[in-house]
């Protein structure tokens, strides 16, 4: 299919810089555009590469500098490249299946209205799931697990026993809800397995990526807050409570009975330890060891963490080591020239020497 960029502003409600009889054929970003493509621009910072692009025209903030080719002003580039993208290639609808026949659900599970259950799910005994859900292919829904509405589980998805997800909440593939959390205490030379008797409750709006994992708590929940987003490859520990609208990106791992107020940031391959709080609206930098409670507000980096700008003073001082050690080396040498020195002098003024004075 194609578009005229005049078809494209109307659709996306923007002022129309140029030609408006171009044909576009398609849409993709300023690195991977082609002849006949639109792409998008929303930085200045990337004018060079819109410069360098094949694109024919482009998405751009209103106010755009001019760059050359012709141009659609919107006020949020983002949701309008999107939305084109949306036309050159829209989304495939989705399937009802209703409870496929290949699904195994047991008799006492409660399936709310137009729910749909995709072949080989399997879904345990008093389970419920409420109107609007979406259960892929290779689920496992345990016994007890209760569901809100509106919910997708991603293919392979496990949620065990008692396992509680809020209202609107997508869960991606491969993410495991429940596990048994990492506790043992030593028995008679033997790691013994601590209760296991708690559950999972995630609140509604939570996203979470593919491939991660969030234990059960001990005796009660492991608690994930309402609007908070994790990332794939993501590790939440037993009896954790973490706080609404979090973001906790990739590789993340929080360790048992540790805990997040509100807003808080959570960034790639961070560590926190177990038993910590991390006050609201707190950010953690990349890779950063997380010893201590972090205070509301705080920008935390290193490991391990501290103040921000306190570990970027660290960072320089580390800078300057080679050239500090050189300089130390220096000193060190002329310490002993002047020491060789001054001993010479005494010898020849007569000056008896006590060695075990100059060695001090």
């Amino acid at each position: 299919m194609s578009l005229t960029l005049a078809q494209i502003a109307s659709l996306v409600d923007g002022q129309l810089v140029g030609s408006g009889d171009l044909e576009i054929t398609g849409a993709a970003t300023l690195t991977t555009a082609r002849p006949g493509e639109v792409t998008l621009c929303d930085s200045p910072k990337l004018v060079s590469h819109l410069a360098r692009s094949h694109a024919a025209a482009a998405i751009v903030p209103h106010g755009f500098a001019h760059v050359g080719l012709p141009t659609v002003e919107v006020a949020d580039v983002h949701a309008a490249f999107a939305k084109v993208v949306g036309q050159f290639r829209p989304r495939k609808p989705a399937r009802h299946v209703g409870i496929h026949p290949q699904a195994v659900v047991s008799l006492s599970a409660r399936i709310g209205e137009g729910t749909q259950v995709h072949p080989l799910a399997v879904i345990g005994d008093n389970v419920e799931i409420g109107q609007e859900c979406t259960i892929h292919s290779g689920v496992r829904i345990l016994d007890g697990c209760r569901i809100g509405r509106g919910v997708t589980l991603f293919p392979n998805v496990v949620l065990y026993e008692n396992s509680v997800v809020g209202n609107r909440v997508l869960i991606h593939a491969n993410v495991v809800i429940g596990a048994y959390g990492f506790g043992y205490s030593l028995v008679g030379g033997q790691h013994k397995l601590s209760a296991q008797l708690g559950y999972v409750e995630i609140e509604d709006d939570v996203e979470i990526g593919a491939c991660g994992t969030i234990d059960r708590g001990t005796y009660g929940p492991t608690i994930i807050g309402a609007g908070t987003k994790i990332d794939n490859h993501v590790m939440i520990a037993h009896n954790c409570r973490i706080g609404r609208h979090n973001l906790i990106c990739s590789q993340a791992g929080v360790a048992g009975s540790s805990t997040t107020g509100d807003y808080v940031v959570i960034a790639g391959q961070v560590g926190v330890r177990d038993h910590v709080h991390i006050g609201d609206r707190a950010i953690l930098g990349g890779q950063s060891g997380v010893m201590n409670d972090v205070p509301a507000g705080q920008r935390v980096l290193g490991s391990p963490a501290v103040d921000e700008k306190d570990q970027y003073r660290i960072f320089a001082a580390s800078f300057k080591l080679p050239e500090m050690r050189k300089e130390l080396i220096k000193l060190q040498r002329e310490v002993k020239r002047l020491e060789a020195i001054d001993v010479a002098r005494r010898l020849a003024e007569g000056i008896e020497i006590d060695p075990q004075q100059d060695a001090a």
